[in-house]
């Protein structure tokens, strides 16, 4: 069986690791009020609405 010549110092191996993580794309939810994609939790980017009331004026 193969077997490693020197030890993989502790950098090496999490940057090796940290390659394989992913990140994933963020999760949409629709405007209730004009119907768009927005991230959840924040003011529409469209209307400017955030939960049932005017947040910023578009």
């Amino acid at each position: 069986m193969a077997v490693p010549k020197k030890k993989k110092s502790k950098m090496k191996s999490r940057s090796h690791r940290a390659g394989a993580w992913k990140l994933g794309a963020p999760s949409r939810s629709l405007c209730p009020r004009c119907g768009s994609a927005k991230l959840p939790h924040t003011v529409c980017n469209a209307c400017g609405w955030y939960k049932n009331r005017v947040a910023v004026e578009v």
